[in-house]
């Protein structure tokens, strides 16, 4: 073996450039100018035998150091040439994957969107909701003199079926809930009732003071609800008349006026009324009174509220709102909940409150409100339903991208049936009154917004809704 020299490398390079085998050969070189400029100098030797090629060698010297870069930099440019090869044919197989992947998915049909049966508005009832795909909610409730057997709200769920049944509506008496007020008698009707009031009562429920009689201390026979009729004696034959608002009764020659009692008169039923509130006899006319807290308007009939929370005096303590509602005011004063652990909330508002920045780690804490802003409402008693009380929706900041997917429904209050939460559209929810209300009475609801993000949850919002009902239908 000649002393340094790299005889590995040299055995590859002088197979690289005889790669083929020949037969025996003495003192020849092998063809090709690589293998010229290797073998000059030297005795090869080739011998071809039945499967195996052994190549005999003898150095007499080792390559010089241009010889062998000038094979290295050779050997380069090949590896070079093969890796290039090799990524086109790489880059090629990949544009085939990808157009046998775009020819299959054109040519598989499209998956439908998961979606829940449709459901029916129940007899002698109504439904909230049309949408029937997932997540989207749906809402009944029953006409007057039903009651609702099932659940009032419904979810279409991943695997296309609703979380609950859909409910019915069953027929309940009328007067089961004592609609008649001071003392009226509750009469069963067709899908109705109607309330016989006891004297010095009046209207649907007996709830207001039927001031149809004399002024206090006054009796039927009082001069003041009576005239003398006015007579004439035309050819033997007397005849009488009474003033405007009064009627004659009584016989011949012992005739008297009496008033017209006009309250009562266009109190019966089928008769547009007189007056918004109460009407007041008077001798030969009538009058209308408002409750306190409304005055009279120039027509002389109608009521309107007094804002008592404009007036230049201050009705409420420091540090309350003043709140106008039908008949009266309110005081109140929004508290933020008070923190517990690491959730805590500050007021940025007088009607808001945020929660402070959660740690990156507390997973309860992001799941908590992350505002919650109060709102009071002023409703008269007996208003036509179904009507939307009250709207909540979201908006992204500039740069920011919003939720994608937004859930509201009703999470707290007192409001015992009376309201459903419904999708208006991608953004806004709707919160419904659906059964009617008669004051005096206050009612609270929550009402939640939760956003989403790629069915991620991000944050929810709450909206605490109070509602003052008043004693009056105007």
């Amino acid at each position: 073996m000649v002393p340094n020299c790299p005889r590995a490398l040299f055995l590859l390079l002088l197979f690289l450039a005889c790669p083929e085998s020949r037969a025996s050969q003495e003192n020849t070189c092998p063809s090709g100018s690589l293998g010229s400029r290797l073998c000059r100098g030297k005795q090869l030797k080739w011998e071809a035998k039945p499967r195996e090629l052994t190549l005999g060698l003898r150095f007499q010297n080792c390559l010089s150091k241009q010889q062998l870069l000038s094979a290295i930099r050779q050997l380069q440019q090949l590896l070079k040439g093969q890796e290039t090869r090799f990524a086109e044919g790489v880059r090629h197989m990949k544009s085939r994957l990808v157009a046998l992947q775009s020819s299959v998915s054109r040519a598989g049909p499209d998956t439908p969107p998961v979606s829940c049966p449709a459901l029916s508005t129940p007899p002698d009832g109504r439904k909230f909701g049309s949408k029937y795909l997932v997540d989207h909610e749906v809402h009944f409730t029953c006409n007057a003199g039903f009651r609702l057997v099932g659940p009032s709200s419904v979810v279409c769920l991943p695997n296309g079926t609703w979380t609950g049944e859909q409910p019915r509506c069953r027929d309940i008496s009328e007067c089961s809930s004592q609609p008649c007020q001071n003392g009226g008698t509750c009469v069963e009707g067709v899908n109705q009732y109607k309330c016989i009031c006891p004297p010095g009562r009046t209207g649907s429920r007996c709830q207001h003071h039927a001031q149809t009689v004399a002024l206090e201390g006054s009796e039927a026979g009082d001069l003041t609800f009576s005239r003398a009729p006015r007579c004439a004696q035309v050819e033997r034959t007397q005849h009488c008349s009474c003033e405007a608002g009064f009627h004659l009764s009584g016989a011949a020659g012992d005739s008297v006026c009496q008033d017209v009692n006009e309250c009562e008169l266009y109190g019966q039923e089928g008769r547009s009324r007189l007056c918004m509130h109460a009407c007041v006899n008077t001798p030969g006319s009538y009058r209308c009174a408002c409750p306190s807290g409304y005055r009279t308007l120039a027509d002389g009939k109608s009521c309107e509220d007094v804002d008592e929370c404009v007036s230049p005096q201050h009705v409420c303590p420091r540090g309350t709102v003043c709140i106008n509602t039908g008949g009266g005011f309110q005081c109140v004063s929004p508290e933020c909940p008070e923190g517990s652990g690491n959730v805590s909330y500050v007021k940025t508002s007088p009607f808001q409150c945020e929660r402070n920045p959660c740690p990156m780690d507390s997973r309860p804490c992001r799941h908590m409100p992350k505002t919650i802003s109060f709102h009071y409402l002023s409703l008269p008693s007996n208003l036509k339903t179904p009507i939307t009380l009250f709207r909540v929706a979201t908006a992204s900041a500039p740069g920011r991208p919003g939720p994608n997917s937004l859930r509201f429904g009703i999470v707290g209050g007192n409001s015992r049936g009376h309201f459903v939460m419904q999708r208006s559209d991608r953004q806004t929810g709707e919160l419904i009154l659906v059964q009617t209300l008669e004051g005096p009475q206050t009612l609270e609801v929550d009402v939640d917004m939760s956003e989403y993000l790629d069915r991620s949850f991000q944050a929810n919002h709450v909206s605490k809704v109070t509602i003052f009902v008043s004693p009056y239908d105007f």
